[in-house]
């Protein structure tokens, strides 16, 4: 190999190592959480099923209201 082709590769080697030590921002939108375990995951489920309850309540309520006709019916 002639010299010329040795110094390439050389710099080539030496930016390629220069690159892997800078620490790149993470690819994921959403980084992954440490764990979580059953309880806590319990307790998000529960709290998410009565969100969607209370939601549910108040859109019959409101339905109710804006259409008070069917009712009387």
């Amino acid at each position: 190999m002639n010299r010329k082709q040795l110094m390439i590769k050389k710099t080539a080697k030496r930016t390629k190592a220069k690159q892997n030590k800078i620490v790149k921002d993470n690819p994921q939108k959403n980084p992954k959480v440490g764990y979580i375990s059953k309880a806590v995951r319990a307790q998000m489920e529960l709290e998410d099923q009565q969100k969607l309850a209370a939601e549910a309540g108040e859109a019959t309520d409101t339905s109710a209201e804006a259409n008070p006709t069917s009712e009387a019916k």
